[in-house]
This record gives structure tokens, sequence and C-alpha cells, in this order.
């Protein structure tokens, strides 16, 4: 017979791990035969409503634990999910980084995402298994942790502060990522829906989409050498790390689709999430120094000189700090001036994507809308407009709106109408960039349409190929 394994207050025997990991599973599975399995494009709404509630979820199973486990295991498990989330909203950012690079239509971003999060939590498992036991049996453990979280949390700060210089480091960085991915994993050159798998000239190939969530996977298990420290150093119990770790990752797909255009808002986050990391790295080193077993410090003996800071001092610490952040982010001018921006990018992408059927009064609100952001714009002060306006290229779009209005009063004087676009309008895809093909050339609106109608015919031939293939099987 196995004997439960006591952690804290709280006895989690094999029955309560299987209902726990059952629960988890059939949040996952829920969500992909639900919302996912058909693709389509969430609304703000159902992102609200859905990342509520799993957010719900989340909190009334730490409330079944403040009840089952006590206070202290309680405010451990929140501290721990409150850490872990701010972490992966902060991981959104890369996400959408290799989304764009992928070029992954919009319909099909919540199945790559959801995959992400599926692989999360079972290598993230892995880890805090893994952790467990090195705690257990290295003394030095806590020590490690503690370093691995100071030298994020100073690396974390020091990108920020020299975020101008690094830029293009970064996006070669990313780029050389996604190069390396498609090199070792040769797929199709355009997406088939969202299969992973196609038939390309006879033979079965890879499709983006796999490769895609292969860099998603990958790129997870980077940011769990962070995280996984983090919640460790906030509570040593294996039950609390896994489940708050999994529950901070399963809202993760709707909040994407809810928050995707607010995280550029959030332009300190960064600053708060080092000073959580470096406050859990110092909380670490501390906890080291109280059970400190290594000869060359204290002559092998405990450090009790050291503070030993509580769970309940870390949870406030982190909800100050995290909420702090928001706060001023969003009220800062920097914040209002990034606001700013992406509402004129918004509307400008809006009317630019519109088609000439469209019904000219409602291109004429939008139109107003846009005239309104970006005269906003225009009077932000000169340090915000070189900071934020060109990392947006929201110029070279609110011009190219202009053109495009430009064309259609010309088209509407002389009583004509046209379904094309303006030939020489350069396509600006959501994050702002210009489109450019393989080569670097620069892809124009009509251009952009005789690619859609080159790929309608590729689909169309692989689509005739995969039935041949299916009849020569039978």
């Amino acid at each position: 017979m196995t004997r439960p394994r006591k952690v804290g207050t709280l006895t989690v025997s094999p029955t309560i791990w299987i209902l726990t990991l059952v629960l988890i599973l059939g949040l996952l599975a829920f969500d992909y035969f639900f919302h996912v399995r058909k693709a389509h494009i969430p609304t703000i709404g159902e992102a609200a409503l859905w990342t509520g509630i799993y957010q719900g979820i989340a909190l009334l199973f730490g409330i079944s634990v403040f009840v089952f486990g006590g206070p202290t295991m309680g405010t451990e498990y929140f501290a721990g999910w409150i850490t872990e989330l701010a972490l992966s909203v902060d991981n959104l950012f890369v996400f959408l980084v290799i989304l764009g690079a992928f070029a992954v239509p919009r319909e099909f971003q919540q199945k790559v995402l959801l995959f992400g999060i599926a692989f999360a939590i079972i290598a993230r498992g892995s880890m805090i298994a893994l952790g467990a036991v090195a705690i257990e049996h290295l003394s030095w453990t806590f020590y490690f942790f503690g370093a691995i979280l100071l030298y994020t949390a100073i690396k974390m700060l020091w990108d920020e502060v020299h975020e101008d210089g690094d830029e293009d480091g970064e996006e070669e960085k990313d780029g050389l990522f996604v190069r390396v991915v498609r090199k070792f994993l040769p797929a199709s050159e355009d997406f088939d829906g969202d299969r992973l798998f196609t038939i390309e000239n006879g033979k079965r190939v890879f499709t983006p989409m796999l490769l895609v969530m292969i860099a998603i996977g990958g790129t997870d298990l980077l940011f769990a050498l962070d995280s996984i420290p983090a919640i460790f150093g906030l509570t040593q119990n294996t039950y609390i790390v896994f489940t708050a770790t999994a529950f901070s990752l399963l809202g993760l797909r709707q909040m994407f689709f809810l928050i995707d255009g607010l995280l550029d808002r959030l332009v300190y986050l960064s600053f708060g999430l080092s000073i959580i990391l470096a406050f859990i790295g110092v909380k670490l080193v501390f906890h080291a120094l109280h059970e400190n077993e290594l000869g060359f410090i204290n002559g092998g003996e405990p450090v009790l000189a050291v503070p030993e800071i509580t769970t309940q001092v870390s949870l406030s610490v982190i909800v100050g700090v995290l909420l702090l952040t928001v706060l001023v982010s969003l009220l800062s001018p920097r914040g209002r001036a990034q606001a700013a921006v992406d509402n004129a990018h918004r509307e400008a992408q809006a009317y630019i994507e519109m088609t000439y059927g469209s019904f000219e009064e409602k291109r004429d609100t939008m139109y107003e809308r846009m005239i309104a952001h970006e005269k906003i714009v225009e009077s932000l002060p000169p340090r915000f407009q070189d900071m934020v306006v060109e990392e947006k290229n929201v110029r070279e779009l609110l011009a190219d709106a202009h053109r495009i209005r430009d064309k259609r009063s010309a088209f509407n004087a002389h009583g004509e109408r046209s379904d094309e676009q303006p030939e020489g309008l350069q396509v600006t895809r959501p994050d702002g960039t210009v489109a450019t093909d393989a080569n670097g050339n620069v892809i124009t609106v009509v251009k952009e349409q005789e690619i859609l109608a080159e790929k309608e015919a590729k689909h169309r031939a692989r689509e005739q190929a995969r039935a041949e293939h299916a009849a020569r099987k039978s």
C-alpha cells in the first residue's frame, strides 16, 4: 500500500494527484473540442468570458487549498500562481514574435497556443519533479536557483534600459531561430489549413503549422529556466508548485486574444518583473543561508543572522509591484503615448483593409476616427514620437491610409467604382511592418493578390493530390 506523501499541512495522496491531473487534462480537452478544434478568430467578448472562467477556476482551486490545506499553503499557492501568471503574460510578447515570423493565420493561432500550453505543462511538470529531487538531496540547489533569478533580473533590466540599442539584435536572433527550425525541418512553403502534414509533389511533408508548434514548445523550455526557480523560491511544496504553474498556464490562450492589443501598453512590465525576480532570488539565497551545509560558508553551519522572508511578505511584495507596474504603465506619459499610437495604428489598419464595396458612410466614419487619433499622435512630445511612433511604423501606415482615401475620393468624383486597390500601395502587416517576400522585395496590394491566388491554386492542387493519394491507398 502506498503511503501518502506529507507536504506542508496537507496530505496529498495519489488519489488527489490523479484527480488534479484529470481536472487539468479535462480542461485542456474541453478547450480543444469546444473552442480550438473549429478554426475561428475569437471575439473580444468570447476571449473576456473564457479568460474570466479559467481565472475563476484557478481562484476557486486556491480557495479550496486554503480550506483543506490551511492559510500557509493557500498563501503559497496564490503567491506562486500570481508570479507564474505574470511571467507567462510577459512570455506572450515572444509568442507574438514567433507567430508573426511564421505568418500564422489569425484563425489558426488558437491551435498553436493550446499546443504550447499542453507542452509547457508536461515539460514544466518534469522540471518540477527534477527540481524537487535536487532540493531534497543537494543542499546548494537554493543557491543555484537564487543565482539564476538574480542573473535573469539583472539581464532583464539591462535589456530594458538598452532596448533601443539591442532591438536589431533581438530581431536578428528571432529570425535566426526561425531559420534554424526551417533548416532542420524542411516543410511546405504555405499553410494547408491547420494541418500538420500535407501532400506536395506526391510526397507527405511538414507544414509551417508543425514548425511553429515546435518553435513555441522549444521557446517555452527556455522560459521554464526562469519560472521554475521562481516558484520554488516561494514554496517547496511540489503539489503547490505544480498546480500553481498549471493553472497559470491554462487561461493563457484566451488571455492572448484579450490582451494582445494591450501588451504594448505595459511599457514598464519588464521593470516590475525584474524587481520580483530579484526579490525572489534574494529570498532563495537567504533561505539557503539558513539551511547552509557548504563548508566554505560559515564553516558549513547555518547563517541565522539573515532574515527569513515569509510567504505572506512575498505575496504582498509581488502583488504590490505588479499593481504599481500596471498603474505606472497605463498612467505615465509613455504609457499614454503608447496607447495613442496603438489606437492610430488600429484605425489606420482597419481603414486600409476595407474594400471598395464597403458602405461609404462607414468608411467616412472610420476615416474620421483615424484622423482624430492621428492628431493625438502628432501632438505627442518629440521624445515619445521618436521612441514609440517609429517603432510601430505608424507614420507610414497613416500615409498609406491617406493615399487610399485620395484614390477613393478620385473614383467617387468621377462617378467610378473599382474593386481594385491602388497598385503601388505597400502591404502593411498588423504588427506595423511592411510585408516583403522571401527575397526582401516589398509586396504591394496587387502583388499580394497574385500571391493569394497562387496559394489558392496550390491548395487546390494539394487537395487533388491528397484525394489521389487516398485513392491509391484504398
